[in-house]
């Protein structure tokens, strides 16, 4: 079967070559590969080494870059579905890494009756160090990041809500069109809402997996968060059946701090303020145990995670009531034109002529397994 795998970019020069490297390093034939990269306006060399690796080609079907100046997500997928030619459809962030078998382990799903899949995918640094490694305790802790099913290894062939680094039949987006360029970082939810209501399943496959690098500033991190929490806030008010009561928690805890501090600073009561804290404390306390237990490590810098938690908690809350604030206005300012492009989208995937030989025999896939532990 023919694979559309696509990427999109943005000033990622530090990790990009990782993932291009990944990608040539795939064991599914580079025959049935078209590579489809898309820059979005990058300042420094994310485009040249996009060219360097359109020009070693290494035998891919064929290696696609474009470039859009929109600086949106959601937009450059749609730009990459419409123009991939594949029978499955693969995203994958640039900030990202694939082991071998990532390719040829989501075609064999496929190929085995699933309509999209994926599997866990863990966060990695690229730079690892005791900060670096503090901030990505902190990102793997349920307390600090999200309680997504996604985010780790599947023990069985499981069906969830929505899935990371994904590969899609290409009729997927035919059906359902592409991305809502409305939204910013919840794309995927709702994406992964209107797939699930038209009737798709999302397959977590356990020998799938992938890896995310986690933000390597505390700086970045911070707007990871508020960035997820101010698009969670907006996209209330377009698509509330594509978001979970996880998604509020920390919104919900800022509302709850800052209600108990009102409390206590008006009525000269501390006590519903001590009984947030004492429940805040303790789950502080023992996901910062937890951390030193799971990552078997003595990172002295690991102290520090009690005073991480609460910020990334309240950055992710101010965020989304930011996003509420905004929510009537925004909603005034939307034109239609993002439900024009899923449609789009739609159009351009039907009409887009699949090459793909339906009688080609594919090679066994005890071949491209050999080297699973490589």
């Amino acid at each position: 079967m023919r694979v559309s795998l696509c990427t999109i970019a943005y000033n990622e020069e530090s990790v990009l070559n990782g993932l291009l490297r990944d990608i040539n390093d795939q064991n599914y034939p580079h025959s049935k590969i078209e590579v489809i990269m898309i820059d979005t306006g990058s300042t420094e060399r994310t485009r040249e080494i996009m060219e360097e690796f359109k020009e070693a080609n290494n035998g891919f079907y064929d290696v696609r870059i474009y470039t859009i100046q929109k600086k949106n997500q959601a937009a450059s997928w749609n730009v990459a579905i419409e123009h991939a030619t594949g029978d499955i459809i693969i995203r994958v962030d640039a900030h990202s890494k694939i082991p071998r078998q990532f390719v040829s382990r989501n075609v064999f799903n496929i190929k085995e009756g699933e309509d999209i899949v994926g599997g866990g995918r863990p966060n990695i640094c690229a730079n690892p160090n005791p900060w670096t490694k503090t901030l990505l305790a902190a990102e793997e802790s349920l307390f600090g990041s999200s309680v997504a099913d996604y985010r780790r290894p599947a023990a069985q062939k499981e069906y969830h809500d929505s899935l990371f680094h994904a590969a899609y039949r290409r009729e997927v987006f035919a059906n359902v069109g592409g991305f809502n360029e409305d939204l910013g970082r919840t794309e995927d939810n709702e994406l992964h809402y209107r797939i699930r209501k038209a009737g798709y399943k999302l397959c977590c496959c356990p020998e799938i997996i992938s890896f995310q690098h986690t933000r390597n500033t505390f700086k970045r991190m911070l707007e990871q968060k508020y960035g997820n929490g101010y698009w969670v806030g907006l996209t209330l008010g377009v698509c509330p059946g594509c978001l979970s009561y996880f998604h509020f928690i920390p919104f919900v805890f800022l509302l709850a701090l800052i209600g108990t501090v009102a409390i206590w600073v008006f009525s000269g009561q501390p006590v519903y303020f001590a009984i947030l804290m004492a429940m805040y404390v303790m789950f502080n306390f023992v996901n910062t145990v937890g951390s030193f237990v799971i990552k078997k490590s003595l990172n002295p810098l690991f102290l520090l995670l009690p005073l991480l938690f609460p910020i990334l908690h309240i950055s992710y809350g101010i965020g989304t009531l930011v996003g509420l604030v905004k929510l009537p206005f925004w909603k005034r300012s939307l034109d239609g034109s993002a439900q024009r492009r899923i449609e789009e989208i739609k159009e351009a995937v039907k009409n887009n002529t699949v090459t793909y030989d339906r009688d080609e025999k594919d090679l066994d896939m005890k071949i491209y397994d050999r080297d699973y532990n490589r």
